[in-house]
This record gives C-alpha cells, sequence and structure tokens, in this order.
C-alpha cells in the first residue's frame, strides 16, 4: 500500500450507504387514516362526544344568548343581562338533569315513560284552558308559572314520545310482535297523533313537524316495511298540506324560502332577509364578539329562532362551521350509540333522542339560510328558552347513560385509575388495557326490563 506524504497509511473513509428512501406519501396518509380510525373506535369516544359536544354547544349558547338578547332587553326596559340570567339559571337545573339522568339505570327510565307520557298530556290540555294557557307570537302553547317563568309542555312531550316509544316498541320486540304490522302501529301512531293533535291546537306547527320526526325515526328503526313507512308519511304529508293551505301566515312562509327582498310579493320576508343578511355581513371570522348590526332591531327573534344568524354576523363563517361540526359529532355519537348495543329499548331510544335533536337543528338551521321555511322551533341546547333546554339536557343524560351502558365502555371506565389519592382496592394496580375496537357486542342480549 503506498504511503503518504506524512509516513502515515492513508485512512479509510467510510463506504456511505444510500439513504434509505422516505415512505411515501400515500403510507402516510394511510397512516393517519388508521390511527384516527383506532381513535375514533375507542370505547369512550361516544361517552365523550356526547358529553363534550353538548357541554361545548350549551357554554357557546350561553355567551350568544347574552350577546344576542342585550338590545332586545334594554328595549323592554329591563337590565341587560335579563335574558342570560334566565338562561343561566335554565342551564343549571338542566345540568343537574343531565347528570340525574346519567347516572340513572335503564330500568328506570323505562319505568319514567308513563309517568311522563301522562304529565305531558295533562300540561298540554291545560294550555287549550282558558284563564290557563297562554298566546305567545299567535301560538297558544304556554302557561304561566308566576312572574316572568313561563312552561311550554310541547317541549317535554318530545321527550315522552321518545321513552314511551322506546319502551313500548322493545316490550313488542321482546314479544316478538313487530312483525305484524298492526302491533307496529298500534297504539304507536294513534297516541303520537294525539299528541300532535294537542300540539296543534295551538297552532304550534314548528313542535309538530320535530314529533313527525321523531315517529318516523321509532318507525324505521323497529324496521318498519316500506310500504307501511310510505303510507304513514302520507297521511302525515296530507294533513301538514291542509295545515298550511288553511293557513295565510304558514303559506307566507313558504313563500319567503329564498327570498332576497324583505317584501316577496305579498308576503312579508323582513326576518327571513335579514337573517341573511346577518350571516352576509358576518364574513369569515365575523365583525367581532357583541358587534351584531341585525339584532339592533333589525332582526326579530335574535336570541330564539335567529340565534344562528347572530352567531353568524358576529363569529362568521369559522363559528357557523364550529357549531356545525359540534352538532354533527353529536348526532355521530348518538347513532353510534343505536347501533352498537343489543338492548331494543337502548337502540330505539338513543335513536329518538337522535332524530330530535338533529332534525331540529336541521330545520333551525335551514329556516336561517333561507332553504326551509320558518318554523319557530330554537336550536337544540343554544337557542334561549329554559322550556326548550330542559328536557334536551335530560335527552343528552339518556345519551350518556346508554354510552356508559355499551360492554366495552363500563369495562374501561372500571378500569379507570384516580389520579389523586388511594389506589383502589383489590390487590397490584394492572397495567391499562388496550382496546382495539368498540364493535364488541355481548353474547346474549341482556334485556333492560319490562313494565
Amino acid at each position: 500500500m503506498p504511503g503518504s506524504r506524512t509516513g502515515r497509511p492513508p485512512v479509510r473513509r467510510a463506504v456511505r450507504r444510500p439513504a434509505a428512501p422516505r415512505a411515501p406519501r400515500e403510507n402516510l396518509l394511510l397512516g393517519l387514516y388508521l390511527r384516527a380510525r383506532r381513535a375514533w373506535d375507542r370505547p369512550l369516544t361516544a361517552y365523550y362526544l356526547i358529553l363534550g359536544g353538548s357541554l361545548l354547544i350549551t357554554v357557546l349558547g350561553l355567551v350568544m344568548v347574552y350577546s344576542a338578547s342585550q338590545i332586545t332587553a334594554l328595549q323592554m326596559s329591563l337590565p341587560g343581562s335579563y335574558f342570560f340570567r334566565k338562561q343561566l339559571l335554565a342551564a343549571v337545573i338542566g345540568g343537574v338533569l343531565l347528570l340525574i339522568a346519567s347516572r340513572m339505570p335503564v330500568k328506570l327510565h323505562r319505568a319514567l315513560a308513563y309517568p311522563i307520557l301522562a304529565g305531558a298530556v295533562f300540561l298540554m290540555a291545560l294550555v287549550q284552558i282558558p284563564g290557563i294557557g297562554m298566546s305567545v307570537n299567535g301560538n297558544q302553547n304556554w302557561i304561566a308559572l308566576g312572574g316572568s317563568f313561563q312552561i311550554q309542555p310541547s317541549e317535554f312531550g318530545k321527550l315522552a314520545l321518545v321513552l314511551w316509544g322506546a319502551d313500548l316498541l322493545a316490550r313488542k320486540q321482546d314479544k316478538k310482535l313487530l312483525s305484524q304490522w298492526k302491533h307496529m302501529l298500534v297504539p304507536l301512531v294513534p297516541v303520537s297523533f294525539m299528541l300532535l293533535g294537542l300540539i296543534m291546537l295551538g297552532g304550534d306547527m314548528g313542535t309538530a313537524i320535530i314529533l313527525t320526526a321523531i315517529l318516523f325515526g321509532l318507525l324505521w328503526l323497529a324496521g318498519a316495511p316500506t310500504r307501511l313507512f310510505v303510507g304513514v308519511l302520507s297521511i302525515a304529508a296530507t294533513l301538514g298540506l291542509i295545515l298550511i293551505k288553511t293557513s295565510p301566515n304558514r303559506m307566507a312562509r313558504l313563500q319567503c324560502i329564498g327570498a332576497t327582498e324583505p317584501k316577496s310579493g305579498v308576503a312579508d320576508c323582513w326576518q327571513a332577509v335579514h337573517g341573511i343578511y346577518a350571516l352576509a355581513s358576518g364574513g369569515l371570522f365575523g365583525s367581532g364578539l357583541g358587534a351584531s348590526v341585525e339584532k339592533w332591531g333589525q332582526l326579530p327573534e335574535a336570541h330564539t329562532d335567529f340565534i344562528f344568524a347572530v352567531t353568524g354576523e358576529e363569529l362568521g363563517l369559522a363559528g357557523t362551521l364550529s357549531v356545525l361540526a359540534l352538532f354533527a359529532a353529536l348526532g355521530y355519537a348518538g347513532i353510534r350509540v343505536a347501533g352498537r348495543t343489543e338492548d331494543p329499548f337502548v337502540r330505539y331510544a338513543a335513536g329518538g333522542v337522535t332524530t330530535w335533536i338533529t332534525a331540529q337543528a336541521v330545520i333551525n338551521m335551514g329556516a336561517v339560510l333561507g332553504l326551509l321555511p320558518i318554523a319557530g322551533v330554537p336550536l337544540p341546547l343554544f337557542s334561549y328558552g329554559g322550556s326548550a333546554l330542559l328536557p334536551t339536557m335530560f335527552a343528552i343524560g339518556l345519551l350518556i347513560a346508554f354510552a356508559r351502558e355499551d360492554p366495552a365502555a363500563r369495562m374501561a371506565l372500571s378500569m379507570r385509575q384516580p389520579r389523586f389519592g388511594r389506589k383502589r382496592a383489590g390487590g397490584p394496580v394492572r397495567g391499562p388495557r388496550r382496546w382495539n375496537t368498540m364493535r364488541r357486542r355481548a353474547p346474549v342480549a341482556r334485556s333492560s326490563g319490562e313494565r
């Protein structure tokens, strides 16, 4: 080996190895997708989505109620925080109801179905008695409780129909009677029509639409055949058309769909058009919290039915899409709870609650966007109104209780260790158990009990 000029042997340089080929972008995206899918498939995903999503919607709703109602309160010679304080009180009471409902066993929920139905029917009948029922915005569907507090019994009728209908269908499924169309329709459809009749006596067609959606949701979950489903839908659609044709106010609301001028023909579309103005002026990130212009007397019902429009004006497209995403997550979690249970009552009740909240949110947002007629229904958990907030939060508690009843979720909750204090008794602490999927079903269907 020839020497170097210094007399030292030449230093051998390490042979450079070719760099490892980078993972293709497709594999990276696939890995992210698989990780996200595993995260969504964990046992407690539905539980956290329902709890977190509902609380975020409620808190954001309180903020927007305070912002949207200040001008209305001042115009009525009331303190600026008047409506906010009432909504905050309703949210606190609703939080207690949510906690109670989430801790109640399924058997107790089934036992409450008939008392809640009887109480709702009794209160809805009281509304029609002169001197007891009150008329608000042309609808006779309120009862005064004294002072400034009122109650709308039809809101509790939604919860009553969900619980009673779920218990009825579950008992009939246990007896294998749902294969007969008579048992599927009777007495579910007649009782639903009785509730709809009591509501329509007060002229509240918006709430009647929500109850109809709950009825169709229960029938669909029960496996109603297409011809039966179409038959009930045809009857409801015919009655709806008759009610719309015989009411000039409802016909005017239909003419305001997609209106861009406050006066569309003979119809007064002031509220619908100014709702579009509020959304259009919000831009991408809005004009700022509390900086809405439309709430200064231009937009009627800014803190109730059209609070979504004020949200779009103050928080922009980002704010409205955030609210929409929260409702989508809540709906997904409800469908997941209904689809992964072996208990028929849990499946029907979870599906009914999900149909109720999702349909009401779609109707409210569609009316604000000018895609649907204004039905006069609030945005669930978001709009001002204690009568609507209390039963909705109780229904959210139902979903939380059902999400905890899943076998995988129950085991995951039981294995959680407290962060502070003493460790749980019962031997050494075991390591965390890895869950790959939530799609574990009980080997034998466990009934939640019958009345």
